[in-house]
């Protein structure tokens, strides 16, 4: 990524990771059937929530971490041609780990 974008307080950058194109029988998916990825890769991320005492709370999540986020989660923005999601951390699900990497939506091309 050739722009650098450092989201504000709790936001979060987020590429999608997308799910595969053939089932494990081999029917292959086509792109009109399928719903838009729920998981996703943290590209960047703010300094934190400030809290009613005026501290500055970290947040879980950070770059690199996989994470679950809802159907309608975030705002969809394109920088330098990719799409990203960005979002405020209390979008976010869960963190994935142990998972075998799958392909990011922008490594296809």
């Amino acid at each position: 990524m050739a722009t650098k974008f450092t989201p504000l307080h709790d936001r979060i950058l987020v590429r999608r990771i997308e799910e595969s194109d053939t089932t494990r029988g081999g029917i292959i998916i086509p792109d009109t059937a399928k719903d838009k990825p729920q998981e996703g890769e943290v590209v960047s991320v703010g300094k934190g929530k400030i809290n009613e005492e005026g501290k500055v709370r970290p947040l879980d999540v950070k770059d690199g971490d996989r994470i679950l986020f809802g159907k309608y989660s975030g705002t969809e923005i394109k920088l330098d041609g990719e799409d990203f999601v960005i979002m405020r951390e209390e979008e976010v699900l869960g963190i994935v780990t142990g998972a075998a990497k799958r392909e990011t939506a922008g490594a296809r091309r």
